[in-house]
Parts: structure tokens; sequence; C-alpha cells
């Protein structure tokens, strides 16, 4: 469960050689057909967002507050219903598009244009492990890999001296565990590197040693070792990746701190993204979002953000307490993925960057006791922006109560398909053989929504 472990034993296998087809991540390998985008900044919203709290407004509850729910309900996890209850928080049309918006996202509704609302996602189960693994993996088990791990073995890396799946840690586990962004059957190297946002980022890349000349010898010794194993006993395709990847962590040593010196950032882009904020929490996620776009910028694949864990707040998962907890979910996010979209549309890197923002699961829209709402898989709502999405769009729609998908139902499946697509990936082609049988992100599912995307 160690960060340092995960990531040390990324850099270790980076470009390992595996056996039969499986190829080696020695640099970029060319997508199926021309890409929308070259990367990914995955926003997970661990708990369970509220949809009909942030994107997906519903006058019918206002109607109907407190009355039984009118419709067959399905088992939740704590069977604790109570009537129905409206969004405390109001909506307003934001941008030329008219995107509806709670007033929890005051600063994503300036970037409403750029939006793509899905309001008719669906999970496979509403347990938070479970509906965590299937949304990362496309699989409601735990072990098998997850999406960043899958677009890493799919493209390669771009940047030799960085992992090309990076995870910003805020420091908070999430349900399932470390696991959720493993590499699963795959080769190794295709695991995600976890980041911590505070410094040391990486603690196993600072040297014990008291010179970079002194641990050089001492590389160049060992790749001595290992080749006079290679010629003893013939070619070992791990041995010569573990010459190479020796090679790599040396590299990161001088690439990740630079990655992480926010003080080359102009005051103006740091504003932007919160970091003046007086708010601990805003600051924290406006450092993991402005760490992603400086990976963006040199070529990382797959970067995903979790959330910090703040004093009396249980991620997004309020079974109470949601009107003091969701907006201090919302507080800490809003601003920095604000700056993000607006900084990489003003550097030219929304166009091939995009950006998921969703969690697990969604809310019911009837309370839980009095003040709070249970989980909910059955409908909810996502967003998608840059990287080839229509943005000012919103596909598929919930009941009037907020709480089936019955317009253009979605799974993860789909999500992960449209997400691989505008890769330039065919979700049908990346496959992985394993236990005899051909394995792919989107198991026998999936399908490209044309209307999302450009």
């Amino acid at each position: 469960m160690g960060f340092g472990a995960l990531a040390l034993s990324d850099m270790l296998l980076t470009g390992q050689v595996a056996s039969g087809s499986t190829p080696a991540l020695t640099g970029p390998r060319p997508p199926h057909f021309e890409p929308k985008a070259k990367s990914v900044i995955f926003l997970y919203m661990d708990g369970g967002v509220s949809q009909v709290d942030s994107f997906d407004p519903k006058p019918q509850l206002e109607k109907d507050s407190g009355k039984p729910p009118p419709f067959k309900t399905d088992p939740t996890v704590f069977n604790n219903q109570g009537g129905l209850l409206p969004s405390p928080w109001k909506f307003k049309r934001h941008g030329q598009s008219g995107q509806q918006l709670s007033s929890l996202f005051p600063h994503l509704g300036s970037c409403a244009d750029e939006l793509c609302i899905i309001r008719s996602m669906t999970a496979f189960l509403p347990d938070h492990p479970n509906a965590n693994y299937a949304l990362h993996s496309g699989f409601a088990v735990r072990g098998l890999p997850c999406m960043g791990a899958w677009i890493s073995y799919g493209l390669g890396s771009v940047n030799q001296n960085l992992p090309s799946f990076v995870v910003i840690h805020g420091g908070q586990i999430p349900p399932g565990g470390m696991t959720t962004f493993g590499n699963g059957f795959l080769p190794a190297q295709h695991q995600g590197s976890i980041f911590l946002h505070q410094k040391p980022a990486l603690r196993n890349l600072q040297r014990h040693e008291t010179s970079a000349g002194l641990q050089a010898t001492k590389i160049n010794y060992l790749k001595e070792f290992d080749q006079e194993y290679v010629d003893t006993e013939g070619t070992d395709r791990e041995i010569e990746a573990a010459i190479s990847n020796y090679e790599l962590a040396f590299r990161m040593q001088m690439a990740v701190p630079e990655v992480m010196d926010l003080s080359q950032e102009s005051k103006a882009t740091k504003q932007l993204y919160g970091l003046d904020s007086n708010h601990e929490f805003v600051k924290s996620y406006g450092t993991q979002c402005l760490l992603a776009r400086r990976m963006v910028e040199r070529g990382v694949r797959f970067i995903e953000l979790t959330m910090a864990k703040q004093p009396g707040v249980d991620r997004w998962d309020q079974h109470n307490n949601l009107k003091e907890a969701h907006p201090k979910n919302a507080l800490a996010v809003d601003q920095p993925i604000a700056g993000l979209i607006k900084d990489l549309k003003c550097r030219g890197l929304l166009d091939s960057t995009l950006l998921v923002f969703t969690s697990e699961f969604g809310r019911t829209p009837f309370a839980q006791g009095k003040n709070g709402r249970d989980h909910n898989p059955q409908g909810f709502s996502l967003w998608l922006a840059g990287g080839g999405i229509r943005g000012g769009t919103v596909y598929g729609s919930t009941d009037e109560y907020g709480y089936r998908a019955v317009v253009n139902k979605l799974s993860v499946n789909d999500l992960h398909a449209n997400i691989l697509h505008l890769l330039g990936i065919d979700h049908t082609r990346l496959t992985y053989q394993y236990s005899s049988r051909d394995f792919r992100l989107t198991d026998i599912g999936g399908r490209v929504i044309p209307e999302i995307l450009l």
C-alpha cells in the first residue's frame, strides 16, 4: 500500500520488453486513427456527487418536496428512505449555451460553453469499492487494469523522463485501495505512478548518495553485473529492461523536481488556480490542477487527480449533512478546475486535452433520514470538456425526479469507449490476452456517441 513502492515499481519496470506480443514501453506508439486528444486529465470525485444538486436540475422535486417517491425504488445501502428532497441550491443558466449548473459551482459556470454534461450515466453497483473498480477498469471486481494503464499500454510514452500514467494524490485512499490505479495483468510499467502534491513528490527519487556522480558510478557498476549475466546466460529481456529502467529512474530524479517546481509559474497563473486562497483545500486541489497542466505540457498521457480529506467531510459521500459537506467539497474543486480549463484554453492545450469529471455513482433524489442522500447507481451526471468534445451540450436525461436514466442511458463501458476514441484508439482492438481470454477495457460493451463529439 506504500506510495513509494508503487512509484518505484513503475520506474524500474518502465521500458520493460515483455514476452510474446506484448509491446514495450520504449516510446510513443501510433494510435489506430488520428486522435483528437493527446492527454486525459481525470477529475475523480470520490464518493458520489449528487446529480440533482450539481448538473441535473429537477423542479418537480420542489413541487413534491417531502412526499414519498411516486416511483419504484431499488434497495439502497441503508434502506432509510425519507421523502423527496429538493436541492438546497439554485440552478442558473450560463454561457451562450445556457448550460444549467448549481450555485455550488460558480467558477465552473464561467466555463459552461466548454462542457458536455451527460445526465444519463449509470453504474454497475451501488457500493463504493465495486463501483470504483468499474469506473476505473470497466469491471466491478478488484485487480484488473485501470483505464490509465490501458492508455499507457496502448499509446506508450511521449516523454521518456516521465511516466505515461500519473496519479496526483491528495492523500485520501479511495474505496478499494490503491490497486484502483493498478496495471492488473498488463506489464507493470503501466500502473499509475503516485505523485503526492506536497513535497517531496516521490520520496524514493531522492538519492542517498552524496553526489550525482557517485550515483552514476553505482548504476554503471550495476549495469556491468547485469551485462555479465546476459553474456553468460544469453538474452534476458527482464535484465535488459532493468538496465534501461535504472537509467530512467536516474533521469526522473532531474525531471520530476522540475515538473513540481511551481515557482516557475506567474502570480496571475497561481491566482487563477486559487493558490492564493485562504482556504487550505482550494490551494491543495489548485496545486493538483496546476501540476496536471504542467504534466500535459510535458507529454504525460493520463493524469488522475484525487480529493484531499477535509475534517468532518467524508468525500462526496453525504449520507447526512448534505448542506454542510457538499459545499465544502465544491468549494475545494470549483475554482481550481475552472482555472485549469481557462489556462489550458489560453495556452492552446484544451483542444488536445480531454477533461473528465465524474464520481463512481450519484445520489438519491429522496432523503436518507432528513438531511442526506443515499447511493444511486441508476442515473447520475458527469461532464467532459476539451479534446474533441462538443462543448455547450447536454446528452441524455433522467426521469423528472432525477432518479433513473431514461433517455440515452450510458455505462462505464460507453464512457471508456469514447475516451479511447478521442485518443485515436478503437476500443474493440485494444486487447490483451490473459488466462486464455482476450480482455479489453470496455469488456464486451462500449459504444462511441457521435452526438457528444466534434
